[in-house]
């Protein structure tokens, strides 16, 4: 199962979990690339929303022997409580204990398009995971449930209920005081996760480029705008907002990119040379948080980053 970090352990040797989103046609590969990653000995794989998470984590728990992997995450109005639990048992049981189910309720304007209604974030979530305790003697045990978090109010409510927090785009010289909210007595069992977009390149530009584009859509949504505005980048929000209010559809991407300054991009994303990568890995390390590196490239996709990654610590 996996379990936090503590702050006081040695970081300058661990490697970050690695993000695999199961794309159609490549889905074969990307169970080898965990396999990979187990032989080169890394310890965890996070599973995003995208690319039908749950169907990986069952895969992941037949393909890999020691890998421990979770949802990150699964958004709660995409099944019911009842069929969620029992799924995330199954996985719980087949996997030998290797599995936590990441949950969250993902972004309105993302969910509503898909036609779901949502109601208020913290009660949904709460009555979800109660839902999924009530139906543990019916569905099986469940594994740790971790929260999707961002700002305090989650994250106190994953203290609450959940055996973890996950964030994702989260700033480093930020998330010190949100790790400061966890009561001593839990940090040693209290997972702790952040989704951190990764490129590994010589040239830095070209990575912060490819950075920058993968932010686009998150700039777009509020809660979002609103973590980064309390994490104390007011300037970067207020951008975010003019050009949100002023430029055409067909603008909007690269006017977005424009106005990312590299001390907001650099606090939320890894960019650059494998030693830089390293040290910024090291950082998060540091601070409780496992970093999961999200792994993209100048000249390729996921595929060719892990590869990168790999690469990085061979």
């Amino acid at each position: 199962m996996p379990t936090t970090v503590p702050t006081t352990m040695s970081t300058t040797k661990q490697l970050p979990a690695i993000s695999l989103v199961a794309s159609p046609t490549r889905r074969a590969g990307v169970l080898q690339l965990a396999r990979d990653a187990q032989d080169r000995g890394f310890t965890h794989v996070a599973c995003p929303s995208l690319g039908a998470a749950m169907s990986l984590c069952v895969s992941l728990a037949h393909a890999t022997t020691t890998l421990s992997y979770f949802t990150s995450i699964q958004p709660i109005y995409l099944a019911h409580a009842v069929e969620a639990g029992n799924t995330a048992a199954h996985i719980q049981e087949i996997s030998g204990g290797r599995f936590a189910f990441g949950v969250g309720v993902s972004h309105g304007p993302v969910v509503q398009r898909l036609g779901v209604a949502t109601g208020k974030p913290l009660s949904d979530i709460r009555e979800y995971v109660s839902a999924m305790r009530a139906n543990e003697k019916f569905g099986g045990s469940l594994p740790p449930i971790y929260l999707a978090t961002l700002r305090d109010k989650m994250l106190d409510l994953a203290i609450e209920i959940g055996d973890g927090a996950l964030w994702a785009n989260a700033s480093l010289r930020a998330i010190p005081q949100q790790v400061a909210r966890i009561p001593a007595e839990r940090r040693a069992t209290f997972f702790m996760a952040n989704m951190i977009p990764t490129v590994i390149a010589d040239d830095i530009e070209a990575a912060r480029a490819v950075n920058r584009r993968t932010l686009v859509m998150y700039a777009t949504l509020p809660n979002y705008r609103n973590y980064w505005r309390a994490s104390g980048y007011d300037s970067q929000v207020d951008e975010f907002e003019r050009v949100l209010a002023n430029a055409s559809r067909e603008q909007l991407a690269e006017a977005l990119t424009a106005v990312m300054s590299n001390e907001w991009l650099d606090d939320c994303t890894m960019s650059g040379p494998a030693e830089v990568v390293r040290e910024r890995i090291a950082a998060w390390w540091a601070t409780g948080v496992m970093p999961v590196a999200v792994m993209s490239a100048v000249d390729g996709g996921q595929a060719k980053g892990v590869a990168n990654l790999f690469a990085a610590y061979s």
